[in-house]
């Protein structure tokens, strides 16, 4: 008799109706992953600011490292400004 017997799922072979291709159409991947070399499986601080450095480097878009060494000076500017450190040294 049935009567303490779990009931098993019901299984469905869903196939989306519009998906031709290979592989797992619900896979979720980044959609820049393939032009990264940073995204991956990285060991250890050091290969990942290696990787890092070495993406920024053979940036082909030489504005955009520009632009951030501008943002990153800015930061630490403003940064010294906050905690009143003497910027007077600098200049003579």
């Amino acid at each position: 008799m049935g009567l303490f017997k779990q009931r098993a799922n019901k299984r469905f072979d869903y196939k989306p109706r519009y998906y031709k291709g290979d592989g797992n159409p619900y896979e979720i991947k980044h959609k820049f992953d393939e032009f990264r070399t940073t995204v991956g499986t990285n060991s250890g601080i050091k290969n990942k600011f290696n990787k890092a450095m070495d993406d920024h480097k053979n940036n082909p878009n030489e504005s955009a490292n520009r632009r951030v060494a501008i943002i990153i000076g800015l930061l630490i500017l403003i940064f010294l400004v906050i905690i009143e450190f003497d910027l007077s040294i600098f200049l003579s």
